[in-house]
């Protein structure tokens, strides 16, 4: 889920930037796709423990990185909340049970935690177009605006490092990143952030943006 965003998306990003649904704007409910994970190695294949310990490192850093960019943004939710936030923000309005499948959770603890969210005004219920027994869970205009401004946190302190540590970002390394993400399957279009953090006159973070409709992806949370 790592991507490291590069001066080569700023086509992208002022193509992005330019659409801002209003809060009243809904998105369909998207189409479920299955998660594609690398395949399992074969019998006796050993893992490189140099690399796994990097990437070990590596994830730790990117939860204390999202947990940094939580308090920046005084966004008042837990790490688990927010993950919530985003698999909202990918997908659009979702079942409770379909939540809880994303984030790997039973259904329980994902209604319990979804509730938390409703009572905070993040979320809101609403009936499924297609069978209104169905009821989905969508962002509201004040969960959007907490998924921006942690996005736009995190995406300023990726740009501090990456330019702190500019010497290692070699072709190779981002190629790496890039199969590292796709093999865990919560890397497939790395581009559904940029409707929330990226200004079309500078590139910088804004925090007034929406996700752009029809680009779902993943992200380090």
């Amino acid at each position: 889920m790592v991507q490291v965003p590069g001066t080569q998306r700023a086509d992208v990003r002022r193509s992005a930037a330019g659409h801002r649904p209003g809060p009243g704007d809904e998105r369909p409910p998207a189409a479920r796709q299955p998660r594609q994970r690398c395949a399992a190695p074969p019998d006796g294949a050993a893992a490189d423990e140099t690399v796994v310990r990097a990437l070990m490192l590596a994830s730790r850093a990117f939860v204390g990185l999202t947990l940094r960019s939580l308090g920046a943004a005084a966004a008042d939710v837990t790490l688990p909340q927010f993950r919530t936030l985003v698999v909202l923000a990918v997908r659009g309005p979702l079942r409770s049970t379909d939540i809880a499948e994303e984030l790997g959770v039973n259904p329980s603890t994902g209604t319990r935690m979804c509730d938390r969210l409703v009572r905070k005004g993040l979320i809101d219920r609403m009936p499924d177009p297609g069978d209104r027994r169905v009821v989905r869970l969508g962002l509201t205009s004040a969960g959007r605006d907490v998924v921006g401004r942690v996005i736009a946190a995190r995406r300023a302190e990726l740009v501090r490092i990456v330019a702190a540590t500019a010497g290692v970002w070699q072709p190779a390394v981002i190629d790496a990143l890039t199969a590292f993400a796709a093999a865990t399957g919560e890397g497939g279009e790395p581009d559904w952030w940029l409707g929330w953090s990226a200004d079309p006159a500078d590139g910088s973070p804004d925090r007034s943006g929406d996700p752009v409709s029809g680009d779902p992806a993943g992200g380090w949370v």
